[in-house]
């Protein structure tokens, strides 16, 4: 129950994942093999979609908590979640659009995005630590 009280909190990182998936599953313009703008844009934007789905989950937890403590458990927590988000991602688009492929490497890119946003939090709860 616990759960569902401290989701309320998440609603901008359930509006980015609702709004990352509608971009992953819609037919993009331009061929996929030499991107939108240059080639790999799509690796850069799939790294960006989930660095910011990682600091806004890291945000909704902070204010769930009303304070900013460090845990490895919710690293955890949060990295589990972008993974399967990602990987979900990746599954949809490889067995239910056939204008869509799945791409380890955008689940790769996800993956650091993830990463940089969780090197973001340590870092920037570290800065927090030291004032104290």
């Amino acid at each position: 129950m616990s759960y569902l009280k401290g989701l309320k909190y998440q609603g901008w990182a359930i509006a980015w994942t609702i709004l990352i998936s509608i971009l992953c599953f819609m037919k993009t313009p331009g061929s996929e093999s030499t991107g939108v703008f240059f080639k790999g844009f799509d690796k850069l934007v799939h790294l960006g979609f989930f660095y910011v789905l990682t600091v806004l989950l890291f945000f909704g937890k902070i204010r769930y908590q009303h304070n900013y403590s460090f845990s490895i458990l919710t690293i955890f927590k949060i990295i589990l979640i972008t993974a399967s988000i990602g990987g979900g991602i990746e599954l949809v688009q490889l067995f239910f659009f056939s204008y869509r492929s799945a791409e380890w490497w955008d689940f790769w890119c996800d993956m650091i995005g993830v990463l940089m946003g969780v090197f973001s939090y340590v870092l920037l709860h570290v800065a927090d630590y030291s004032k104290k």
